[in-house]
């Protein structure tokens, strides 16, 4: 029977990512995708949950649910042996996939047998929350951000692939270079922190912010 896939979201130090994958290979999280960016946690906050550098290596990995709930079930025999990442894990919920990738899913997955430890409690405490804004906003966003509860979070760059359909919708030139920041936030802030950013950096802004959140299944420091 097929697994759902999950995702695993891991925000490390610059030039940890790599024996991060090879970590996760061994326990057949086999589809990694890497990336860069810039954490945009003040330096006492870092010092505090040991963040180290501000550059950061983003993976985004995709594994089978009972492997995930494997490696969450045994996550410090899994981890604490080794040196520290200096970032975090988040685990998140994959509500739709292709089916090939569930097949591939099971085929890296043949040879493991399920250990009769999936219960994982849901409780949602966390969410990602995303907000894509137009290049040069982050530090603005991140402001109004932590004003409104966060912590801190990472910005990783990209380009919207879309740019003039979505300028057409807004009747407006839009900036293609984009800023994605990423914050995880307990659920009680998540709205407040939602709310402002919107009124001061959404759609309508020059900004022209998408702002949405993804509840989080669990969060490891790493």
């Amino acid at each position: 029977m097929s697994k759902r896939p999950m995702i695993l979201l891991s925000i490390v130090e610059r030039d940890k990512g790599k024996k991060l994958i090879k970590e996760l290979e061994s326990i057949n999280i086999s589809i990694n995708f890497q990336s860069v960016g810039f954490g945009t946690a003040p330096t006492e906050m870092m010092d505090i949950f040991g963040l180290g550098s501000n550059d950061k290596d983003i993976i985004i990995s995709l594994g089978a649910e009972n492997v995930v709930k494997d490696m969450m079930a045994n996550f410090g025999t899994t981890f604490a042996s080794h040196s520290k990442y200096g970032g975090l894990m988040i685990i998140l919920e994959v509500s739709a996939a292709s089916r090939i990738l569930t097949e591939i899913l099971d085929f890296n997955n043949d040879k493991n047998t399920e250990k009769g430890n999936g219960a994982m409690k849901n409780e949602h405490h966390n969410n990602l929350i995303v907000i894509s804004v137009n290049e040069g906003y982050s530090e603005e966003v991140i402001q109004v951000a932590r004003r409104a509860g966060a912590t801190g979070g990472t910005v990783i760059k990209g380009r919207l692939a879309d740019v003039e359909q979505l300028a057409d919708m807004r009747k407006a030139e839009i900036d293609g270079e984009r800023e994605i920041l990423c914050i995880l936030a307990p659920m009680k802030t998540s709205k407040q922190i939602m709310d402002d950013v919107n009124k001061d950096f959404g759609l309508t802004s020059k900004a022209n912010g998408i702002v949405f959140a993804i509840p989080t299944e669990k969060a490891y420091k790493i």
